[in-house]
């Protein structure tokens, strides 16, 4: 079932075009509430599964009904209200994935939800970030309170929704429990520098001049150490951008830039949308050009925006393409966390730190850490590698609120140094396993029919559901998510991404494979009950006829 705050969306941010009588409005109101009440009571009093599956269409035909009339009533109390004021809801917009411009859209809604129902403890920004963690958050926060266990909870969530490594978690054990990660130095128990303790700096520098095929040594002085890549781009946002100002990116492009954009630098994110069609222009499915940048950037100089950069994740996430060297002619922000996901021998990586000759390498600004490519997301480290020392000075301070334990950075200095584990054991052993779970998802796609960009880098696989919507929208598509979640399964859709197109999910495949069979049987159980209403539905209609 989904959020009450899909309801809040409705309040907030909808209109409609019919207006019903009091009577009427109120009456239908309260019944659909008693109604939806009746039954998402009797699905927490029976078991779980039978009545969940049971009683799910019938939950979010109440859910719609409610939705529309409250927005109705919500209509009609405002033409009526006494002194010519409109009477205002505070229930802010909780959909952060439609706020691709950093927080106006939020910010438009609250004010037009002013002080009725909730914000007496917290300020307007308070309510801003409140709304925004819960929708970012929701579907992730739902997995960790009933998580999916072979033995122990085989009905819980599967999250195939959330980007995480987790397919040499015991090589990552293993090598973590050896004597040399079991060093404690009284400075580690310190307070570190904050720009991240020297030796782990030095060693990223060094990691990232080998693996990035850097044509000179990187200096250790431009490396910057926080807890993790999201927190290196906030801060980029930060220093490089006065609240208002923005970034081009393309799209789709990872949610979570969204929520770093806006938790504290209050920076638009300008969508450069791309297009799935294949044309002469377009010689591949959501192809960037320097064309389709000169355009977002001459439409956003008509707006009056300002645009400081561009904001690129290189390989692609959610689409998993690897730029080619033309691509960086531009000022940018390279989000480059996937660069050891490259699993298909015949794609060759390009680091922006491989360019010999950078148009402006004082406006060249790298992200890096070992969330994806080592599956450490739990260390929560992200690095910036910025030419700019001025740059690198102002992000070291914000190591005082996101700095990461010096135990940790001695732990993650060992692992990075250790280049024989790395080249022998880890890195051959992960690409094998990502092209094994990336096969497996891909095969079981094709045997479904549906269709996917087929890339060799990256944790997931960007597939195509378009033909499971009637009609094509992201009405739809967010019906389709849920049905998903009411099965237990959590991917990610196109919206959440930014994709101008209803219809795409991510689907994230780095995982064991017991884990991806029960996954893709829930999967094609959803689309099966897909296929099934819609042919029931049309036959309603031809009878009606």
């Amino acid at each position: 079932m989904s959020d009450p705050s899909d309801i809040s969306r409705m309040l907030c941010g909808q209109t409609g075009d019919q207006t019903l009588r009091n009577h009427s409005i109120y009456t239908q109101m309260m019944e659909t509430v008693l109604s939806f009440m009746k039954l998402t009571t009797r699905d927490q009093q029976q078991d779980p599964v039978l009545e969940g599956q049971k009683h799910s269409q019938a939950i979010r035909e109440e859910e719609a009904l409610l939705g529309h009339l409250m927005i109705q009533l919500v209509k009609h109390v405002e033409s009526v209200a006494t002194g010519g004021q409109k009477f205002q809801l505070s229930w802010p917009s909780m959909d952060s994935r439609d706020n691709v411009r950093g927080g106006q859209q939020a910010q438009s809604s609250r004010q037009t939800c002013q002080d009725t129902f909730i914000g007496y403890d917290l300020s307007n920004r308070g309510l801003d970030i409140s709304s925004l963690y819960h929708s970012s958050f929701q579907d992730h926060n739902t997995y960790q309170r009933n998580k999916y266990h072979k033995e122990n909870n085989t009905l819980g969530f599967i999250n195939l929704g959330t980007s995480e490594n987790k397919l040499c978690v015991d090589l990552l054990k293993e090598r973590l429990r050896r004597s040399d990660m079991n060093y404690v130095d009284d400075n580690l128990l310190q307070y570190p520098d904050w720009r991240g303790q020297p030796f782990l700096r030095e060693e990223v520098a060094r990691f990232l001049t080998t693996y990035c095929k850097a044509p000179a040594h990187l200096d250790p002085e431009n490396v910057v150490i926080l807890n993790g890549c999201s927190s290196v781009f906030s801060s980029l946002a930060m220093v490089l951008c006065d609240p208002g100002e923005a970034f081009l990116v393309p799209t789709p492009f990872f949610s979570g830039f969204i929520f770093s954009a806006c938790l504290y630098a209050k920076v638009e994110l300008l969508p450069v949308h791309l297009d799935s069609r294949v044309t002469s222009a377009n010689t591949s499915p959501f192809q960037l050009t320097v064309g389709k940048l000169e355009q977002a950037l001459f439409e956003a100089k008509m707006e009056g925006k300002k645009v400081r950069g561009l904001l690129l994740t290189n390989p692609q996430n959610p689409l998993g393409d690897v730029y080619s060297r033309d691509a960086f002619d531009l000022h940018v922000i390279v989000d480059e966390i996937y660069m050891l996901t490259v699993f298909d021998e015949a794609i060759t990586f390009h680091s922006v730190l491989s360019i010999e000759s950078l148009p402006d390498p004082g406006k060249t600004h790298v992200i890096w850490g070992t969330s994806k490519g080592f599956g450490l997301s739990g260390f929560c480290f992200g690095a910036l590698y910025t030419y700019n020392r001025e740059v690198a000075s102002a992000v070291s301070a914000f190591g005082f609120l996101h700095g990461i334990s010096g135990i940790a950075q001695y732990k993650l200095t060992q692992l990075l140094q250790d280049r024989e584990w790395l080249d022998n054991t880890y890195l051959p052993i992960n690409r094998f396993r990502l092209q094994a779970a990336h096969k497996y998802i891909t095969n079981e796609l094709k045997a479904l029919n549906v269709p996917f960009l087929n890339r060799g880098s990256g944790l997931f696989v960007w597939i195509n559901l378009k033909k499971y919507l009637h009609p094509c929208t992201f009405e739809e598509e967010l019906l389709l998510h849920r049905r998903f979640l009411d099965k237990k399964l959590i991917l990610s859709p196109g919206k959440s991404f930014m994709c101008k197109e209803p219809g795409w999910f991510r689907l994230v495949f780095a995982d064991n494979h017991l884990l991806l069979r029960s996954a893709m049987h829930r999967f094609h159980q959803v689309l099966l009950e897909q296929e099934r209403d819609w042919t029931r539905k049309q036959l309603e209609d031809a009878i009606k006829e």
